[in-house]
């Protein structure tokens, strides 16, 4: 069964939430961050770019304290405001025709150790240290761990009955992507919510491994500082938004690599040719339409390469992935890639357009060859994370991308039973 919890979140003031709310850090350029910290006083940005305000460069625990302060600045100055009931918040978004409607919540670090909740990525031990005492200086958590669980009428149906009233925030940002957020903070909605819950064998994280994996580590070391621990402490959870599997978008990553290990153009191809059928489609765009099919860009010509399964097995979850099958015939064996993690010759791309791109940045000379995959399916996740496995990295782009700062979890709170 999955626990989840209701929450007082820490709030931007309504006036003010299209000001507050940001894309993730590592979205933004450079000149577009300095933009937006120059003109919008009210970013959430400035609480995790602290030194901006002093135009100087911070890192490690100075930073962590920064933050902090910022923090507690938009506290006072009425920017963020703390809710008084414990809520769960459901949170709708729309782009392009396409939405998805989930809700915030509290998770159980509990559920998180003991498999209820399942991953399927690797994560750094060094960067979940990190995080981990990031979230103890700073004694909040900005953004969710997006995760997914098998749709369920029953669900559906309370938040059906829940979007038809008048929401709190409704506000467009610029990259014409609109939000809307209702505070669920009935007693009763979120009792028959939880109830609800309470018979999900499993929830999936969709991203967020780090975060989910730093609140655990967090969590252990609250509890051992904490000499009249109940488990009711909020560092006991952390925050999840919970979306039903139809409603996640998977996207595939291509991977450029920058050149062919030594090989000639010919002597590449015949080695592919060992577990694969080989096309050319000269400058014609082609792209794969089914597992098990690559495209490939070499030489100014696509190719489609066509999956030998004669001399490929099948032994798992993790070996039927696309992403692991070009990692165990090509990548690794052909063109020596062994760390896709950390090795420089390697690189990814996303995106609507990305063939394109790949293409242009091959004709440019920065890379030598490159792959398209068909995206990975929910199934597909669910499978290596039921099988306790992980995928290679970059197996996955998955949408929706949640905005920071629009629900704030307080990690020194304590939750209601």
């Amino acid at each position: 069964m999955a626990l989840i919890k209701p929450f007082k979140a820490i709030r931007p003031a309504p006036d003010k939430v299209a000001f507050v709310a940001s894309r993730s850090y590592e979205d933004y350029s450079r000149k577009e961050l300095n933009a937006i910290l120059s003109y919008n006083p009210f970013s959430f940005l400035h609480i995790i770019n602290p030194g901006f305000k002093y135009d100087k460069r911070v890192s490690g625990k100075e930073r962590f304290r920064l933050v902090r302060n910022r923090y507690l600045e938009f506290l006072e100055d009425r920017v963020f405001i703390k809710d008084s009931k414990p809520s769960f918040y459901l949170y709708r978004v729309e782009n392009n025709g396409a939405s998805c409607t989930g809700f915030f919540c509290a998770t159980s670090v509990a559920d998180y150790e003991k498999g209820c909740i399942k991953k399927h990525e690797a994560t750094i031990a060094r960067r979940e240290k990190l995080f981990a005492d990031y979230l103890e200086v700073v004694q909040f958590e900005a953004e969710p761990v997006l995760m997914t669980y098998k749709d369920n009428p029953d669900i559906s149906n309370i938040l059906a009955k829940e979007v038809k009233e008048a929401p709190d925030y409704c506000f467009t940002t610029p990259d014409r992507i609109t939000h809307t957020l209702w505070v669920l903070s009935d007693r009763d909605t979120i009792g028959e919510i939880q109830k609800q819950f309470a018979k999900v064998d499993s929830i999936y994280i969709a991203d967020g491994h780090h975060r989910s994996a730093s609140s655990c580590l967090l969590s252990h070391t609250l509890k051992e500082k904490s000499p009249k621990h109940t488990g009711n402490e909020a560092y006991n959870f952390f925050m999840s938004y919970l979306i039903p599997e139809s409603e996640i978008r998977i996207y595939e990553f291509n991977r450029l690599v920058k050149d062919l290990n030594g090989l000639t153009k010919k002597e590449f191809l015949v080695r592919l040719d060992e577990h694969y059928r080989i096309k050319r489609f000269g400058d014609e765009l082609y792209k794969p339409g089914k597992k098990h099919h690559f495209s490939m860009y070499l030489d100014g010509e696509f190719y489609s390469l066509y999956l030998r399964k004669s001399v490929y097995t099948f032994t798992d979850a993790l070996s039927k992935l696309d992403t692991q099958i070009l990692f165990k015939t090509i990548l690794k064996p052909v063109l020596g890639i062994k760390d896709l993690r950390n090795d420089k010759r390697i690189q990814y791309g996303f995106g609507k357009h990305n063939a394109l791109r790949m293409k242009d940045a091959i004709d440019r000379g920065e890379f030598e060859v490159g792959f398209g995959l068909m995206p990975v399916n929910m199934d597909e996740i669910k499978a290596v994370a039921d099988a306790g496995l992980v995928m290679p990295p970059k197996s996955t782009y998955i949408e929706p991308k949640l905005r920071s700062g629009l629900a704030v979890y307080n990690i020194s709170d304590r939750l209601e039973d």
